[in-house]
């Protein structure tokens, strides 16, 4: 196919590294790369952790300083979302009435905060996703004073918790779930990965329902549980998680199945069309004969990873090239206090899960098999002992050959 435009939808890590790896593969036409945010593309993790207690500044977590994007030569679009993809035309509509027309497509629109039923409007009821809401919120805990409460136990919620309790503020997080981190990591694992917080004072309650966010009619003063006490608060942050950001797309004419449907190679059926990070969904080959293969992976690993092979099929396939299928081992880290919690795989539900470095009560190296194969590898303050294991996952190892690895390393 002809390719002279390429556009890319979202102004962040996976759109970014898209433009890069088509410039590296050689790619010399035009690119435009629309985002939702007036900033140009950053770092999204150190918003929860040292944006959010002010060790960093905006600048720090830049993924490119602004001079460097010359060399790039894109099209910046800037402060303005994608609304409509007509993809038998090869054309989309932005929030300002503006059309652009493409022959290459990239969508990387990422995913957007998951909101309680009935959430109020209220001052100091907050999410956490973008760095405008990072700085918002490190305002409202700078001096320590703030009750905080977090909604959700996952990743994003005990690192704001942690950054909050580490400003001097008293923090409640409230999670519906029995354990924390059930998602991620698995009740028993997410106990003890999460046992961190109790430490350092977090209040930290799981199997609990909240039923309202209550207030003066202007800010928030308490969140209301199902047993009928109200926890009074200043701040209220609802980490519940996150959806693809794919509303935009729904009369496109492309499979959506909690996130943008796309084969192995990360194309999505429509002529020149592409996705990747938190909005793609695509068979994992490394996880193939398991039933999860199809999955949607949410972390900075799989955007960086993702988003340059979406750009490398694009120009490959414009060149009559055969696509790369994206097969990948996810990897995810969470800092909290002195607590780094890495996991490298997935987890899959009914997994067995085997302690092989220290133990639940402070640093250790959990292994996570299901059907007799390594599936996943957890480390809390262990990184040593952790990484080794990612090529062990991507090559299918059995379980036994897991456990053998866990021997030497520890020997």
């Amino acid at each position: 196919m002809t390719l002279d435009h390429v556009v890319v939808i979202g102004a962040s890590l996976a759109g970014l590294r898209a433009c890069e790896s088509m410039r590296q593969e050689g790619f010399e036409g035009r690119i435009t790369l629309v985002g939702g945010e007036r900033e140009l593309p950053y770092d999204r993790p150190p918003l929860s952790k040292k944006v959010l207690t002010g060790e960093w500044e905006p600048d720090r977590i830049r993924l490119r300083k602004p001079d460097e994007f010359a060399s790039l030569g894109l099209d910046l679009r800037l402060g303005v979302r994608a609304t409509s993809l007509h993809p038998d035309v090869q054309r989309l509509t932005l929030a300002d009435g503006s059309e652009l027309s493409y022959d290459g497509l990239v969508i990387a629109t990422g995913a957007s905060p998951r909101r309680l039923p009935g959430q109020p409007v209220l001052d100091g009821v907050v999410e956490l996703r973008t760095m405008a809401d990072s700085l918002a919120l490190r305002d409202r805990i700078a001096d320590g004073t703030a009750r905080v409460v977090v909604i959700g136990a996952g990743f994003i919620g005990l690192e704001v918790a942690a950054s909050a309790r580490q400003k001097g503020c008293s923090v409640t997080v409230l999670e519906g779930a029995s354990a924390p981190l059930v998602r991620g990591l698995g009740t028993e694992m997410g106990v003890a990965a999460a046992s961190v917080q109790s430490r350092h004072g977090v209040d930290l309650r799981c199997g609990v329902q909240v039923v309202g966010i209550e207030g003066d009619g202007t800010r928030v003063t308490g969140v209301r549980l199902g047993s009928d006490e109200v926890v009074p608060c200043d701040v209220v942050v609802v980490g519940v998680g996150v959806a693809p950001a794919t509303d935009w797309l729904a009369d496109s004419g492309l499979s959506l199945r909690d996130g943008v449907v796309c084969d192995a190679t990360l194309f999505t059926g429509m002529p020149g069309v592409y996705a990747a990070g938190d909005c793609a969904r695509w068979p994992n080959g490394v996880f193939a004969g398991h039933d999860d293969a199809e999955m949607r992976v949410e972390h900075w690993t799989n955007a960086a990873e993702q988003g340059a092979m979406a750009g490398r099929n694009l120009v490959a396939t414009a060149r009559g090239e055969e696509a790369t299928p994206y097969e990948a081992v996810p990897f995810f880290w969470s800092d909290q206090f002195e607590s780094r919690i890495q996991f490298v795989g997935r987890v899959h539900g009914g997994d067995d899960v085997q302690v092989v470095a220290g133990a639940l009560d402070g640093p250790f190296v959990a292994l996570y098999g299901w059907e007799g194969r390594l599936r996943g590898v957890l480390g809390v303050s262990m990184p040593r002992l952790v990484m080794p294991f990612r090529a062990l996952v991507a090559a299918k190892a059995s379980w036994d050959d897991a456990l053998n690895k866990a021997r030497e390393l520890t020997a």
